[in-house]
């Protein structure tokens, strides 16, 4: 490749964030390069697997705003290419009412008007059979909650940016970001010479930030994915409106515990931790530890009668956290046309085709259509490191 080739944008790393920044900056005709270390498609990172959750049941007021239109990006992408990429379950909450996790999330969701049903110790199993709602637990259903069919939307967007006329360059790991006017991006198979630069490459971002002089407070978490199976088949199905769930906290740990109904596997139901143990995203095979699998699996006994408390399946993926498990959605903070979206901590995925049009707007030096104080890099000021 001829090092005179001058890109509007090189996006670095290919995971949802990447795929969706990269689609954004096509649609504007932006001449734009998606780069990836790993032959696509991979389960290295962060973005892999069939199916996420998607939901407006959230903590904190900043993400209902961003959520409501990342319902309308997703259900545009369905429209625009034919390809169902979401499908309505609700979802259960549950919680202890004086915990604050549950309590800000059910203040916060009946604050701004997100559709919602109570649910009361008597009627539980009226409405959710096989489930053992916590002893003192309080429940509630996100309504329009459900699932994202995550390979498929990994897929269709990457598409839609070819189409488009984009560029991805898969089995290219970035040796090299020089910044400048024009930044360049070196690999192991050419240059590349770009305007502005996107990085989202995930449990990786330190690695190519240091290249750039700045390193951020992120931690890189190893998480096991853990599917479980149904005694009686068909039980916990989406098919039999089963919906996914998440246990603010319990007695099995103080974290998150969450699921999806049976679909990814037949006969098998996703129950994972929201919490795993530090690792190098490129060792993280190697640490078989299993207490993870030990809290899921009394979660299970105790609170999933109707399966299997041992595990038939267990696989991998990656988070990376940051300090408040907000993300980051910034400029670089000593060259502009370096735009960062990084630290999704394990929550972002669903968010994937409105923070795409984020960091395209970042990018391209616009005012972002949304409100980024809550994810600019200067709230970790005591925290941030120069790399050089």
């Amino acid at each position: 490749m001829s090092t005179s080739d001058l890109y509007d944008c090189v996006v670095i790393g290919a995971g949802v964030q990447g795929s969706f920044t990269a689609y954004e900056l096509a649609k504007r005709r932006k001449r734009t390069v998606l780069l990836e270390q790993f032959l696509l498609p991979h389960t290295r990172g962060s973005s892999h697997g069939q199916t996420r959750i998607i939901r407006k049941a959230y903590e904190q007021d900043f993400y209902i705003p961003m959520m409501h239109q990342a319902y309308q990006l997703w259900a545009q992408l369905e429209r625009e290419t034919g390809v169902k990429l979401y499908r309505q379950t609700g979802l259960l909450v549950m919680g202890p009412p004086d915990s604050h996790a549950y309590q800000q999330t059910k203040a916060t969701m009946l604050r701004n008007q997100i559709p919602l049903v109570p649910l009361s110790r008597g009627n539980f199993s009226q409405h959710i059979p096989n489930v053992n709602l916590p002893e003192g637990n309080e429940a509630l259903v996100d309504v329009g909650a459900g699932i994202l069919y995550a390979d498929r939307a990994l897929k269709t967007a990457r598409d839609q940016f070819e189409k488009l006329g984009g560029v991805i360059r898969d089995n290219e790991a970035v040796t090299g970001v020089e910044p400048g006017a024009v930044v360049t991006v070196t690999t192991a198979a050419g240059v590349y010479r770009a305007k502005s630069v996107v990085i989202t490459v995930g449990a990786w971002a330190n690695r190519v930030l240091a290249q750039t002089g700045l390193q951020l407070p992120l931690e890189v978490m190893r998480m096991k994915v853990c599917y479980w199976r149904e005694k009686v088949p068909g039980t916990y199905d989406a098919n039999n409106r089963f919906p996914c769930f998440i246990l603010t906290e319990g007695e099995e740990s103080e974290h998150h515990i969450y699921g999806l109904p049976s679909h990814e596997y037949p006969g098998l139901v996703k129950v994972c931790n929201h919490i795993g143990v530090r690792t190098d995203p490129d060792q993280r095979d190697r640490d078989a530890s299993g207490w993870d699998v030990e809290v899921l699996k009394r979660f299970v006994a105790r609170v999933l009668p109707g399966l299997v408390p041992e595990p038939a399946v267990v696989e991998t993926c990656m988070y990376t956290m940051t300090p408040d498990s907000h993300f980051v959605l910034d400029r670089h903070p000593a060259h502009s046309n370096i735009v960062i979206g990084a630290g999704f901590s394990g929550h972002g995925f669903k968010f994937g085709p409105l923070i795409g049009k984020l960091l395209c707007e970042l990018s391209q030096g616009e005012e972002p259509s949304h409100d980024l104080s809550p994810f600019r890099i200067a709230r970790f000021r005591q925290k941030i490191k120069s790399a050089l």
